[in-house]
């Protein structure tokens, strides 16, 4: 179990600064939801959901890449890194110049013709952010956690400064006295447009601080591991970019599909894209564990107990994200209020949302079989599998069920993408993980939230006592069943 806690560790360094970091971030949803109205914020969660696109697209793989062969024979890790940031550093030049060329006629297709800056201030966050996170995976690799967590936090930090400035200061200032020292750096007129420009601004602080890492251009360009590197990194894009469209193609589809008006399918775009944000703790979770599990696999695949620990891995992984699935579901009354009123509708959503990441999560854990036998082909296939399933749902469903049909698609596709790993990986890199457990765990989790709303139907304790009371009883039965484990050095 030595194993399994340094890799706890590693998440909790990974996961304590992108929870802070990412919680300041989180503070952005009720401001965002509170000052701008649903149709203003879903406009926001469309270029998001767009960015998500391109964001796979303009990296290119190269960051799984850098990481399959930093160690491996060949002209060493500085070269390793150096070719991969070079890449992706004159990817991103390309698209620039190409947003110069046809921003003009992209703004308009995307109806936002009065807005060109949108698109333009988009495309440099993604360029930025893109090259960042070369340098970004040299820290991870060299378990430099702690600067790549202040770096991360800084980021964050300087948005949540901007944005307060931007949406709360600066109109208070701009209505007191538009003749002030306020005039020169505020335009009421740019709205929404001020999310934008603090998120571009921070990109381009958090670039400044990575100087020393960008440094390594000059360390040289292998065309050989670069072959390598490509060939083993472009299924990586497909996958990357399947991942996206089942993560965020909903938010961009239901401007199109939702069978109302535009402004009434922008609304309902704003409080599905805000109901969404409240899966945040387990996306966070997620997220810390991926920065950690992913160098860890790699670094500890050639131990002999490796399938052993990965199959724990698993096991303890699945017990913590059905504990945060609880906690946001039974204590939803308070959770509600880090949204506007006027997006609480869409409240509904939110335990399948927890669901569905909670097998995204899964499906992470066990996609180690293709990156360790290197086939990222095949992985990436079973991606493809799971956006067309995402596409072909969400057109079915979002019709007839509205956004609520975007939330089951989306547990639909991550939970199907996750069996089909499993039953994948059991053929070419079998591990021996514990199902029946995993699976109980998930039930009972399921099981006692369901009890929580037949409960407050027939018992007079206050919704939170209640929801105390069960997320007690799933933290004994886990510690009954898996506490001799715990203490197992």
């Amino acid at each position: 179990m030595s194993i399994i806690k340094k890799l706890a560790s590693q998440t909790a360094v990974y996961g304590l600064s992108s929870i802070f970091g990412r919680f300041l971030n989180y503070l952005l949803v009720p401001l965002y939801t509170y000052y701008f109205t649903a149709a203003e914020y879903g406009v926001v969660s469309e270029f998001y959901a767009y960015a998500g696109f391109f964001s796979v697209l303009l990296l290119f793989g190269f960051e799984t890449g850098y990481f399959r062969f930093r160690d491996k024979q060949g002209p060493g890790r500085d070269v390793a890194y150096s070719t991969a940031l070079l890449f992706v550093v004159l990817i991103n030049l390309g698209f620039f110049g190409l947003i110069l060329l046809i921003n003009s006629q992209l703004s308009a297709a995307l109806n936002y013709a009065d807005h060109p800056e949108y698109v333009l201030c988009f495309s440099l966050i993604l360029i930025l952010d893109a090259i960042a996170a070369i340098p970004f995976a040299r820290l991870r690799a060299e378990n430099k956690a702690l600067r790549f967590a202040g770096i991360k936090i800084l980021e964050i930090g300087v948005t949540v400064l901007l944005s307060l400035f931007f949406i709360i200061y600066c109109p208070k200032a701009y209505a007191d006295n538009p003749q002030s020292w306020i005039a020169p750096v505020y335009n009421p007129a740019i709205g929404i447009g001020y999310i934008f420009i603090a998120n571009l601004t921070a990109s381009g602080f958090k670039f400044l601080l990575l100087a020393p890492q960008l440094s390594g251009l000059a360390w040289g360009f292998d065309r050989a591991l670069f072959g390598r590197m490509l060939r083993y990194s472009l299924p990586m894009v497909v996958i990357g970019f399947a991942g996206i469209i089942n993560e965020m193609l909903d938010r961009a589809l239901l401007k199109y599909l939702l069978p109302y008006d535009v402004q009434t399918n922008m609304k309902m775009l704003g409080i599905y894209s805000a109901c969404y944000k409240l899966s945040i703790l387990m996306s966070l979770f997620i997220q810390a564990f991926r920065y950690a599990a992913e160098p860890f696999f790699f670094a500890y695949a050639d131990k002999s107990d490796a399938r052993k620990i990965y199959a724990k891995v698993l096991k303890f992984f699945v017990i913590f994200c059905v504990f945060i699935f609880l906690l946001v579901t039974l204590f939803i009354d308070f959770f509600k209020y880090f949204v506007g009123d006027e997006f609480r509708a869409g409240l509904e959503v939110v335990p399948i949302l927890l669901l569905a990441n909670l097998c995204l999560g899964i499906y992470i854990n066990l996609s180690i079989w293709y990156k360790l036998t290197d086939r990222t082909l095949m992985g990436a296939w079973v991606s493809l599998a799971g956006a067309l399933l995402t596409i072909g749902l969400n057109v079915w469903w979002i019709p007839l069920l509205g956004y609520v049909g975007s939330a089951w698609a989306t547990l639909a596709c991550y939970s199907g993408m996750a069996v089909v790993s499993y039953l994948l990986g059991q053929k070419y890199y079998p591990v021996d993980y514990d199902v029946k457990r995993v699976m109980t765990y998930i039930v009972l989790g399921i099981g006692l939230y369901f009890a929580h709303g037949q409960l407050l139907t027939t018992i007079t304790w206050p919704s939170w006592q209640l929801a105390g009371a069960l997320m007690l009883i799933y933290v004994l039965i886990t510690l009954l069943c898996e506490g001799r484990q715990l203490t197992v050095k």
